[in-house]
């Protein structure tokens, strides 16, 4: 626990990758190490800080305008960028799976195949705290070989079901929840926020459309 004055969340992002395997969407986790300080031991999606250098990066393709819109303003477009390359390099560093190309050893990660699906800030009494920010992807615009480097562990691709069941964070089961709405034909609602407040839950939906009819 921390003190009087919250620390300060740092910028991260996560990618939901998705399948169909027997007309059933699938979601590929892994559970977190016993040894590490933040979630030891729970199930999560790819992902991790942002860094730097990940302004810098090259890009195959941009995200597209419908996602820079859902971010409301709260960004800059540089930011927007840079939480989507994070999202691509850390999975690729701990999957070996890859949206985008290396050319020369350099990744060039391909902003477009993202949809922006919701973000998170973890409680203020925290020690360790993320603004994280969640994308969806299909398997189909992924390349490489699953393999682990370690920070995840058992990564599996799971049907949402058996994925619900798992040792997860409250976060993490709204983002599942919000992601099986959308690969199920559910409308747009808004990008959910889950946040705290005295150490209860919150959740609300921002850039909701004007009209069911609304995307």
């Amino acid at each position: 626990m921390s003190g009087s004055t919250p620390t300060t969340p740092r910028d991260a992002a996560s990618l939901v990758i998705v399948r169909e395997r027997r007309s059933r969407p699938e979601v590929l986790m892994g559970r977190r190490p016993t040894r590490d300080r933040f979630m030891p031991d729970v199930w999560v999606f790819p992902g991790g800080r942002v860094d730097p250098e990940d302004a810098s990066i090259p890009l195959q393709a941009d995200l597209r305008r419908r996602d820079f819109e859902r971010f409301l303003g709260r960004v800059s477009t540089r930011r927007a960028r840079m939480l989507g390359v994070a999202a691509i390099r850390e999975t690729f560093e701990e999957t070996g799976l890859l949206l985008g190309k290396q050319e020369g050893g350099a990744l060039r990660p391909d902003l477009a195949s993202l949809e922006y699906l919701a973000r998170a800030i973890t409680p203020a009494q925290s020690n360790i705290r993320y603004h994280a920010r969640f994308f969806l992807a299909r398997e189909q615009h992924v390349s490489g070989a699953l393999r682990s480097n370690g920070e995840l562990l058992d990564l599996e691709w799971l049907p949402f079901s058996r994925a619900s069941a798992l040792p997860l964070v409250d976060v993490t089961q709204h983002v599942l929840a919000e992601a099986e709405h959308r690969l199920t034909g559910g409308r747009f609602r808004g990008v959910p926020l889950i946040s705290y407040r005295e150490g209860a839950i919150r959740l609300r939906y921002e850039n909701a459309p004007a009209s069911p009819h609304d995307s």
